[in-house]
C-alpha cells in the first residue's frame, strides 16, 4: 500500500530535553504529535490518558497513530490499567469520531484483526527495531 504525501511540508519543532528514561515508548517526534506532557499515568486509579497531536486537521493517519499507541502500551502495563487516547482538541477536523474509534474496544479489535491495518500498525512500531 502507497500514500502519497498528507503534509508535504511539516512544521519540525525542536527535540525538548527530557528526564532520561530506561525504555523509550515514544521515540524521537521532532513533529510535536505527542510530548511528555500530553501523557498521564495514574497507578493508584490504574489509568493512563494520552492526548496527541495530528500534524494537519484532517490527517488520515490519526487512528493509526492512536492505534499504534494503544498497541505500544499493551506491552509496557498491566492489562488491568484503563488506557483512553485522545486527539488534542481541536486538532482534528473528525475529533469526536477518531476519539471515539480509538476508545471502543470492539472498533480497536476489529480493526487489530484486519490484516493489512495490522500490518500497518506493526511496521509503524518496529521499523525502529532493525
Amino acid at each position: 500500500m502507497t500514500l502519497g504525501l498528507i503534509n508535504a511540508n511539516p512544521v519540525v519543532h525542536a527535540k525538548k530535553e527530557r528526564v532520561a528514561r530506561t525504555e523509550d515508548l515514544h521515540g524521537d517526534d521532532a513533529l510535536s504529535v505527542l510530548s511528555e506532557e500530553s501523557i498521564t499515568v495514574d497507578e493508584k486509579l490504574g489509568r493512563i490518558l494520552i492526548t496527541f497531536t495530528p500534524t494537519i486537521q484532517h490527517c488520515s493517519m490519526a487512528t493509526v497513530i492512536g492505534l499504534c499507541l494503544r498497541v505500544k502500551l499493551k506491552h509496557y502495563f498491566p492489562p488491568h490499567f484503563k488506557v483512553d487516547i485522545k486527539v488534542s482538541p481541536g486538532s482534528h477536523a473528525n475529533e469526536e469520531s477518531v476519539n471515539k474509534q480509538l476508545n471502543d474496544k470492539e472498533r480497536v479489535a476489529a480493526a487489530l484483526e484486519n490484516p493489512n491495518l495490522r500490518q500497518l500498525v506493526d511496521e509503524c512500531l518496529y521499523s525502529n527495531e532493525l
